[in-house]
């Protein structure tokens, strides 16, 4: 494969590991189920009520960065 087909190759994995984390997520917090995430350097859990409701890839990372795993 050429360089530029492995490198949109790797955005489209990106993003459905993304979207999947993101589905995970929201059924977690749909479900009243805590996660557990990496916040400043530690492990926090969050209640379901905690979790924010997932809109869109860019308002969920202005309230907490759960995407990005």
């Amino acid at each position: 494969m050429a360089e530029q087909e492995l490198e949109l190759l790797s955005s489209k994995i990106d993003a459905g590991v993304k979207a999947a984390i993101a589905a995970a997520i929201e059924r977690h917090r749909q479900l009243g189920q805590s996660i557990s995430i990496m916040q400043n350097g530690k492990v926090v859990t969050l209640t379901a009520d905690e979790i924010p409701a997932f809109q869109n890839q860019q308002n969920s990372q202005n309230k907490i960065n759960l995407i990005d795993v």
